[in-house]
């Protein structure tokens, strides 16, 4: 049985795979992660993450530590599901260092949009934490959804406009929450 992932399992997995490569990587933590180590959830169910460059060394860690952890590991992030943000990596926020391993959130309005288009209860009050935290300005949101827009038909199970829908939304929700 996996168990749920707190800032300590994190903290844990992130030594480990850092003492356990050679080859320098930079990896992208997402979602629950994110949530979890920023501290808008105390727990999450799996460590989704992005590597890059892609490295079989890491890789082939991997499902080693999910069985030592006991924790469930995903390669999954916003890219696999919108379009990709324009510099996204360097808008990426470190997180630490860890042996060649350097640990960073993957940009917090990527993050947003990706969640946004899922429409999760739990999604939806991360980006509200996002927001309310300062991580995300809801103006830039609508303004990277715009620069993305005319590629959401490379993502055939995404409805444009019910999207643009949802982020405007939250975007309206935002504004009102400020007054």
């Amino acid at each position: 049985m996996r168990e749920k992932v707190t800032t300590a399992r994190l903290q844990e997995f992130m030594k480990a795979l850092g003492n356990a490569v050679v080859d320098p990587a930079r990896i992208f933590l997402v979602g629950g992660a994110t949530a979890v180590l920023c501290g808008w959830r105390e727990s999450t169910i799996d460590i989704n993450l992005k590597v890059i460059p892609d490295s079989d060394e890491i890789l082939q860690n991997l499902p080693a530590l999910k069985e030592r952890l006991r924790v469930n590991i995903e390669l999954a992030s916003p890219d696999d599901f919108i379009p990709e943000l324009p510099a996204w990596q360097e808008r990426s926020r470190f997180i630490k260092q860890e042996g060649r391993l350097t640990f960073l959130h993957y940009d917090f309005y990527a993050q947003a949009l990706a969640k946004i288009e899922r429409g999760h209860q739990v999604d939806l009050l991360d980006v509200r934490d996002m927001i309310q935290g300062g991580l995300v300005e809801p103006s830039r949101l609508l303004e990277f959804f715009s620069q993305i827009e005319e590629k959401i038909y490379k993502y055939p199970a995404l409805d444009p406009q019910k999207f643009r829908v949802a982020v405007e939304s939250v975007v309206r929700e935002a504004g009102a929450n400020r007054r």
